[in-house]
């Protein structure tokens, strides 16, 4: 199960967080956003593979978990 920290990323940081049961990763970009961050996911590898539309998405900060 997939348990998001109450951390605040920043610009720079990797977060990861689940959408309809999948687990995803990506780089912080910077934004004016206040209740959320945007999320890169092109570092993933396997993006392609995912039957995901876009290769950023929005990601609300009780959502995420900071992984690096």
């Amino acid at each position: 199960m997939f348990t998001p920290d109450k951390k605040i990323a920043q610009p720079g940081n990797i977060v990861e967080f689940e959408r309809n049961d999948i687990m995803f990763k990506g780089k912080v970009i910077p934004s004016q956003c206040q209740r959320s961050v945007i999320v890169d996911l092109t570092i993933m590898d396997n993006l392609d593979e995912i039957d995901f539309e876009f290769d950023r998405t929005v990601v609300a900060h009780e959502n995420y978990r900071i992984i690096s």
